[in-house]
This record gives structure tokens, C-alpha cells and sequence, in this order.
């Protein structure tokens, strides 16, 4: 069964990015009805530290030495996470931004799954590689500020060129990223703005 993987990364179900994100599942769920969606919620999951023995494991691949019973108990785990994310068909990522970058349980599964061997190689004759096949992807980003029009006030957007940056880090090439915002201010302009990217997001989803 094909499957679109969901990366949920606000901690609020009313939030923009979350509304954003159900709006483009319920016209998905109509387009593709066989289709497996695997939620992962990342204010609903226990994510595990990167310390101890996981830290450890990476050391231990990169030197090319074999993994203690603790190093390959605690690197499983995020090898699970990362063949989650690597085996979707589709991947859907709805995250707020937050003081200009993104979340930090968002940064803390990247740090997770971003690992020699798994989703990246090198070699000093190509370079970097990443290791994750390319699929089709939509990023969510909602944002009090408008970086829609540009109109931000002499904020900065560090969200988008980092998650466009590890992602084709890791394979990831066919992203396309659905700005919502403002979504703090006038109610009528924080209306229209979600309304207008939620509209673009249903189009989105009968082609995705």
C-alpha cells in the first residue's frame, strides 16, 4: 500500500500549520483513497536523546568498527525513524516557525535521523551524497510574520532555506513549501492569509 508520511510539528491542533495540514489530507484522502497516511506527531511521540550510546554508535559507524549490544540497541531506534521517513511515497511536513527558525523538536528529528550511512555518505571523490530516494514533498510553514508578500517587518526567514537545505542534504529534492501567514494581527488579514493557503493546499493535494 502506498503511503504518505506526516510530520506534525505543532503542538497546537488548532494551529495554522495543523488546519493547513488537514485541509490538504481531507482533499488527499478523497484523491487517493488506498493511500496509508503515518502520522508522526512530534508532541505526541517520545523522541530519544542523541547521547550515550546513540552518540556513540556514530562514532563507531564512521570509524568503521563494529556496534556494542548497547551502540546497535540504541541506533535501531533511529534507524527506525529514519526508514519511516525514507520508505514514504509522499511526505507532508506542517511546522510553525519559531523566533525565525523552526522547532526544536523538528531540529532534534533531523539531528536523529541525519547520519552517516543511513540517510548521507561521503567520499572524498563525490563529496557528500544523500542516501534518502527523492519524492515528491510539501512543507508547511506557518509564520506570524507575512513572508507570503514579503511583508515582514525586518524579520528573517532561517525556516525555509534550512529545512530546503537538509532535505536535499539527505535526497530530498521535490519540495514545494506553502507559506501561511500572518497568522498573529488583524483577524481579517490572518483569515485571508489561511484561507488562501489553505485553498492552494487542496488544489495541491488533487495532483500530490
Amino acid at each position: 500500500m502506498p503511503k504518505l508520511f506526516h510530520l506534525r510539528c505543532s503542538p497546537r491542533a488548532a494551529s495554522a500549520s495543523s488546519a493547513g495540514a488537514d485541509a490538504f489530507l481531507a482533499q488527499f484522502r478523497q484523491t487517493r483513497p488506498s493511500w496509508d497516511i503515518d502520522l508522526q506527531d512530534l508532541w505526541r511521540e517520545t523522541l530519544p536523546e542523541f547521547d550515550g550510546a546513540a552518540l556513540e554508535a556514530k562514532y563507531t559507524r564512521l570509524g568503521g568498527r563494529s556496534f556494542s549490544d548497547s551502540e546497535r540497541d540504541a541506533f535501531a531506534v533511529v534507524e527506525r525513524m529514519a526508514m519511516r521517513f525514507a520508505l514514504a511515497d509522499r511526505v507532508l511536513i506542517s511546522s510553525p516557525m519559531w523566533n525565525f527558525g523552526v522547532p526544536y523538536k523538528l531540529k532534534q528529528w533531523f539531528d536523529l535521523i541525519v547520519q552517516p550511512g543511513l540517510t548521507f555518505t561521503f567520499s572524498p571523490a563525490e563529496g557528500y551524497r544523500g542516501l534518502v530516494k527523492d519524492r515528491p514533498t510539501i512543507v508547511i510553514l506557518a509564520s506570524g510574520s507575512d513572508f507570503v508578500t514579503g511583508m515582514s517587518r525586518g524579520r528573517v526567514d532561517m525556516a525555509t532555506p534550512y529545512l530546503r537545505d537538509i532535505l536535499r542534504f539527505v535526497g530530498v529534492h521535490s519540495v514545494r513549501f506553502v507559506a501561511i501567514g500572518p497568522t498573529a494581527g488583524a483577524g481579517d488579514q490572518v483569515k485571508a492569509a489561511r484561507g488562501t493557503a489553505e485553498r492552494r493546499l487542496i488544489e495541491l493535494a488533487r495532483t500530490f
